[in-house]
């Protein structure tokens, strides 16, 4: 199978660069996937879809403003760096702009001195490593000067204030992503309240989105692609609700493509969801056998990426271009900050 196949064509203005007034106000598509009919409808009546007895699954991460700006010393040029993990105390992988000048000894200074760091690696991937000078709280520090790390679809000079409240869902709670998990910010407490009175159970695990998430697929073959693993925790509590919601026939309700991920690599050879922490390093392409997810909550997503593809595993590469087609000709809203379909 080919990256070209799935491909879409997508008009510049229907791809969203700042979020609804409200979270709840957003549009969705309702895909079902035996009838292979759509419903054009909106986010609040997500409640008329979850029957009671189902489980949603929510990605409780939180994004940290990972996004750094500053100067290469002594020349003064500028230079930006978006933080993905921390190898070790004040060692991070970045990807850096401009990236070819960021050879290991270059010298870099953030927000006027506050913080600095060295370049100590180049490696092939197109990553750098750096060093930060010691500080007495380094988290503290890039809290206080860094960016929300907006996607590069977002076309805006820098971050508004808005940006640290709503690219993050309701329920983030676990420090450490790069990305927001965008299927979750549609999400109200009054929504998932609801919810629960119409006895929905909710379950939360950790997913923390890295650079796997949105890594271009480089490759025409798809088979050859490797999503990169992503840290994540399924804790006891989530796998116990998750497996007494199914075992009594309710529906697990995925939302978002990194919580199918770290479902889908926490269920176990009798198709159990079990405890798990360390790396989701599945990757889920059309012909893989979905163990733990039966219905799926997602925003729309760019074309020949990873995400599109699980969710043509999940929905069927023809219906879910169709879906996509549909979308673009009800002019719906695409990609982080906009709306979102439920396959059922």
């Amino acid at each position: 199978m080919r990256i070209s196949d799935f491909d879409y064509d997508l008009p510049e203005e229907l791809i969203a660069q700042q979020p609804l007034s409200q979270r709840d106000a957003s549009r969705l598509l309702v895909v079902n996937r035996e009838t292979g009919t759509f419903t054009d409808t909106q986010f609040v009546s997500v409640t008329n879809y979850l029957q009671a007895g189902d489980c949603l699954v929510l990605n409780n991460t939180k994004v940290f403003p990972a996004r750094l700006l500053g100067r290469r010393i002594p020349t003064g040029g500028s230079v930006e760096v978006l933080l993905l993990s921390e190898l070790e105390p004040f060692v991070w992988q970045v990807l850096a702009r401009p990236g070819r000048r960021l050879r290991a000894g270059t010298r870099i200074e953030f927000d006027r001195s506050k913080l600095s760091a060295t370049v100590v690696d180049s490696p092939d991937d197109g990553t750098r490593v750096i060093k930060f000078d010691q500080v007495p709280e380094l988290l503290k520090t890039i809290d206080e000067i860094g960016e929300t790390p907006l996607p590069p679809y977002i076309k805006r000079d820098g971050e508004e204030t808005a940006d640290r409240l709503r690219y993050q869902t309701v329920y983030a709670q676990e420090t450490g992503a790069i990305a927001a998990p965008t299927a979750g910010l549609h999400f109200t407490p009054e929504i998932l309240d609801k919810l629960k009175r119409n006895a929905v159970r909710i379950a939360e695990l950790t997913l923390h989105v890295g650079y796997g998430t949105f890594e271009p697929v480089r490759v025409e073959d798809v088979s050859e692609h490797r999503v990169l693993g992503e840290r994540f925790t399924t804790t006891a509590e989530a796998a116990k609700v998750i497996n007494e919601s199914r075992a009594a026939g309710g529906r697990i309700v995925a939302v978002g493509t990194t919580t199918t991920r770290a479902l889908e690599s926490s269920v176990s050879d009798a198709g159990e969801i079990v405890a798990t922490h360390g790396f989701a390093e599945l990757t889920i392409t059309p012909g893989y056998n979905f163990r733990a997810v039966d219905a799926l909550l997602t925003n729309f997503h760019l074309p020949r990426s990873s995400l599109l593809l699980l969710v043509s595993a999940f929905a069927g590469r023809a219906l879910t271009l169709e879906a996509y087609r549909h979308a673009v000709r009800e002019r719906y809203r695409f990609y982080s900050y906009g709306d979102c379909m439920l396959i059922l």
